[in-house]
């Protein structure tokens, strides 16, 4: 067996038990796919993240990869923000930015300033409305404006307490052509922060994600257009919570949040896999 190095990172999050964990595994060399995903199976996570140095390409310092229980995502927030925390707080990162390449999503760079992360990643604003008959049994019989973007559907409830009140159809948002359902709300008006959401994607292995950078790249120029304001505090209410800034500059939204680690260790795969 072949030991690998791991770190756990709670990302989003400010003190442990909080935000979306993530676990991240640097690597030598890309293992076959199918390990990857079996490792990723086996810590059970919303996403591992698997990082390689990059020696070819001098536009970005590592490749990055994501992956569920079930499959690989094009983009996702938190286990980026969890692999430069592992850069920066673990493996001794010392210049200011960390720039990830990505096979769907291009090259995300990440800026340390103090405790934030703050990530470069694509905007993904809604394209249009979608008619309430196509969300089915999704939402539970709720009526509310819905709109599809690149991946996810986004549903604007009529407030805070709509939204963490909310039980979601997992079996009809499974079914929904789309990677995930976003609900959300403006919060009340007494909360430090600016917008409420969850997001639910069982069609990937994840009945509801806990804090969901990717989403935030949809929900971020919804609200930004709504509120009129570029800047804004997102929260997501999860059981676990977290919090997201979020910064829209023309076709990209910065993405801002904390992360810690939780434990790391080794985790073995068979010797026939390259490293």
């Amino acid at each position: 067996m072949t030991a690998l190095p791991f770190y756990q990172v709670d990302a989003f999050a400010e003190e442990v038990f909080t935000g979306n964990p993530a676990v991240v595994i640097p690597l030598e060399a890309w293992l076959p796919d199918d390990t990857l995903l079996a490792i990723a199976a086996e810590h059970n996570l919303s996403e591992t993240a698997f990082i390689v140095r990059n020696t070819v390409d001098t536009t970005s310092d590592y490749e990055l990869r994501w992956f569920t229980p079930t499959c690989e995502v094009t983009l996702c927030g938190h286990a980026t923000l969890a692999a430069a925390h592992t850069l920066f707080e673990e493996l001794h990162w010392h210049h200011p930015h960390v720039t990830f390449s990505t096979r769907h999503a291009g090259n995300l760079t990440v800026l340390k300033q103090e405790n934030t992360y703050w990530m470069d990643f694509p905007a993904r604003p809604v394209i249009e409305p979608l008619p309430l008959e196509r969300l089915g049994e999704a939402l539970n019989g709720i009526d509310a404006p819905a709109f599809c973007s690149e991946e996810d559907w986004l549903v604007e409830l009529p407030n805070e307490a709509t939204v963490r009140d909310f039980e979601p159809n997992a079996a009809a948002i499974a079914g929904l052509p789309c990677r995930g359902l976003i609900v959300t709300a403006k919060a009340d008006i007494a909360q430090p922060y600016d917008v409420v959401s969850r997001f639910f994607c069982p069609s990937v292995g994840i009945n509801e994600d806990p804090v969901t950078g990717s989403a935030h790249c949809v929900i971020a120029p919804y609200w930004a257009d709504k509120l009129g304001k570029a800047i804004l505090h997102c929260f997501q209410a999860s059981a676990r919570g977290g919090n997201v800034m979020t910064r829209l500059v023309g076709p990209r939204v910065q993405l801002g949040g904390q992360a810690v680690t939780y434990s790391m260790g080794q985790c073995h795969v068979p010797v026939a896999c390259p490293v």
